[in-house]
């Protein structure tokens, strides 16, 4: 049977690469299977990251079992979590880093790139194992409690949620946020820089706005490690001093495994410009040679705010394509691109939800609901249950 089953393979098994490869199960006729590639041996749950490496007892919960992946679709025995990563990506087949079911090559009909982006830790973790990334968590954990000063390096939704979690957690530590530019989170509507700023202000976190910090080649990792005050300096000449320093910039696509795909051209597949993913509307590489590769989320240079919530709506453009593609249609489907909108916390309760104005439809004003709703474990339970993973008892969790 399975050998008889055309594949149709998801590489990587984060938030878009998850609902794709649900969304394709619950479509796809019974003469095509799905196989979703993934290195890491349990789902990340990485909203959780910045939270769960400040505050103990939770850490082992953002690590979720892919055992539920498949358990709403309609045959799941028929699709697979292939625990792998690609190494090679060729016009019909990929080839894996380990063997699967005896073999390393595996030929598909359709695939689809969800491989997203890696941030600097502990916004991504190290290690595929669960238990490695836990100890990882634990500690840093550890290392940001014995700290009297901790500098955060980024004003991004990572670097907002993990200074303003410091400093409710940690009162009496000295939280410094370092921004580039003067406005936080910048590509939002200034109102969401007012609005952090007053609870930065509020909490009691410093600002350093305006200058980009001189990041040396190991990102801090060696004088995190060594106990010692560490020296910070910025490219206008000033200097600041904390006992660690947690950088929260930038994101690199993981495109590696594409270096063996020919290009018709020298950027018909990766924009040189950003390293993402060249993409048409409808999700298919924008190289024609290639109609039945698309690229989706954070990887794909869709035009599209990178985030779960558009990466959701495009699983669902994926999905249908490859089945109108199967039943001998065109792929019709194409995203819609929205304002970027983000929910995001500002403090152990306090959480935001912000959207930019939609201009198109002339609005001029964001939408803003300020929220004092959280939970100091983000409501981590209810995610296992949105995974398809039942827990009868608490020690399931460390599974």
């Amino acid at each position: 049977m399975a050998a008889s089953l055309k594949n149709i393979i998801v590489v990587g098994g984060s938030y878009v690469g998850v609902a794709t490869t649900q969304g394709l199960a619950n479509l796809i006729p019974s003469t095509h299977r799905v196989l979703l590639i993934e290195p890491h041996s349990h789902f990340h749950h990485l909203f959780a990251f910045p939270r769960f490496a400040i505050l103990p007892t939770y850490e082992h919960k953002a690590f979720i079992p892919y055992s539920g992946t498949f358990a709403a679709a309609p045959n799941p025995d028929r699709h697979h979590v292939v625990r792998a990563r690609v190494s090679a990506l060729h016009q019909d087949r990929v080839v894996l880093d380990r063997d699967w079911q005896g073999v390393r090559e595996i030929p598909y009909d359709y695939l689809v790139v969800a491989t997203g982006t890696k941030l600097r830790a502990p916004g991504t973790m190290q290690d595929d194992d669960k238990p490695l990334s836990v100890k990882y968590l634990q500690v840093y954990q550890e290392r940001l409690k014995k700290a009297k000063s901790i500098a955060i390096i980024g004003g991004g939704a990572v670097g907002v949620q993990m200074a303003t979690d410091l400093k409710e957690i940690y009162p009496e530590k000295e939280i410094t946020l370092v921004h580039s530019r003067n406005q936080l989170m910048p590509l939002y509507h200034s109102k969401l820089d007012e609005i952090i700023k007053e609870r930065c202000q509020e909490l009691g976190v410093k600002l350093v706005l305006g200058s980009r910090v001189n990041i040396p080649a190991d990102e801090f990792q060696s004088s995190n490690l060594s106990g010692e005050p560490i020296t910070v300096s910025l490219q206008n000449g000033t200097t600041l001093q904390a006992d660690v320093v947690i950088p929260a910039t930038g994101q690199t696509p993981n495109t590696q495994f594409l270096s063996t795909l020919t290009a018709s051209s020298s950027d018909s597949l990766i924009n040189p410009a950003n390293g993402f993913i060249r993409v048409k509307p409808t999700l298919q590489f924008q190289d024609d040679k290639y109609p039945r590769l698309f690229a989706l989320g954070d990887v794909a240079d869709s035009g599209a705010h990178k985030a779960a919530r558009p990466g959701g709506g495009q699983a669902q453009v994926v999905a249908k394509n490859i089945v109108a593609m199967i039943e001998g249609r065109e792929a019709a489907e194409k995203i819609e691109i929205e304002p970027p909108a983000i929910h995001m916390t500002l403090g152990l309760t306090k959480n935001i939800v912000f959207a930019n104005p939609d201009t198109a439809y002339g609005e001029v004003e964001p939408y803003i609901v300020h929220r004092d709703d959280g939970k100091r474990d983000m409501g981590i339970d209810k995610v296992w249950g949105r995974r398809g993973v039942t827990v009868q008892d608490d020690s399931e969790y460390h599974l």
